[in-house]
């Protein structure tokens, strides 16, 4: 990695005593540097992260109360924008994700620095059908949003920003609503997208896995911010920033692979 291109991963946590070690230390086999966002876990929570502190393996950021995984994932882009990293890896806390994918996530940043890099979600049989059904949804009013399937999944949050046009972005969502938002807010700004598969699993309480999904609060959350973000896409086509954003759109789709899979 080029000195130009400083990457850390970016882990928020609330309540996850059971895997941030584990995911921690999994990260590191990858990418040393780790910026661990607190958001306001109980006595377990905090104590595993205090440990990550006290060891050194990670940079922590604790956030005095919870505000939600958006919350949490903004306060570590803008700490991880101080310490003068450019890149941040988004991962979550519960083990869910292929954390060995992430050296395919960072080569699409050698190659394209300025471009956000999304996972593309291979669920396997520990999906709950009502949460695939609820992507679905998702996927359906983000192409609307973004005029055309550039974002193959926006709930997928293993993910790289560029971080400073992450923080550029100005999301509203803090809470479950933020990965899909930014990610249509960034492909308005101009960055390009690159969709890479990674195969997901959904960690179960057994194994240490905490959902911290809502489903009628989040549910709400996500559906107002689709209102707000249709209504926007609207007042940008009738302003005429859709035929740029269509003409851009293109561009990225000629410029990235819309998927890029997995090796056999």
């Amino acid at each position: 990695m080029s000195p130009v291109h400083r990457p850390c991963a970016l882990v928020p946590t609330y309540d996850n005593p059971r895997t941030i070690a584990e995911v921690v230390r999994r990260i590191r086999r990858h990418l040393q540097d780790v910026v661990v966002v607190d958001d306001g876990s109980a006595a377990a929570g905090r104590a595993a992260v205090d440990e990550l502190k006290r060891t050194g393996v990670a940079h922590v950021v604790r956030r005095p109360k919870n505000g939600g995984k958006g919350a949490a994932v903004k306060t570590g882009l803008h700490f991880a924008h101080q310490l003068g990293y450019t890149h941040a890896v988004q991962v979550d806390a519960d083990g869910q994700h292929t954390i060995e994918d992430i050296p395919r996530f960072l080569k699409v940043v050698r190659d394209a620095p300025d471009a956000l890099v999304l996972g593309a979600p291979i669920f396997d049989a520990s999906a709950p059908i009502a949460r695939l059904i609820g992507r679905k949804i998702t996927q359906f009013w983000t192409n609307i949003e973004t005029f055309g399937r550039v974002i193959e999944d926006p709930m997928c949050g293993f993910r790289v920003y560029p971080i400073q046009a992450a923080i550029l972005a100005n999301t509203c969502g803090n809470a479950m609503d933020f990965d899909p938002e930014i990610a249509v807010r960034m492909v308005w700004n101009g960055v390009r997208v690159h969709n890479l598969e990674t195969r997901v699993r959904y960690v179960t309480a057994a194994d240490g896995g905490v959902s911290h999904f809502r489903l009628g609060r989040d549910n709400a959350l996500i559906s107002w911010m689709h209102t707000r973000l249709v209504a926007l896409a609207l007042v940008r086509l009738f302003s005429g920033k859709a035929v740029k954003v269509a003409a851009m759109r293109h561009q990225l789709l000629s410029l990235s692979d819309s998927r890029r899979r997995l090796p056999p």
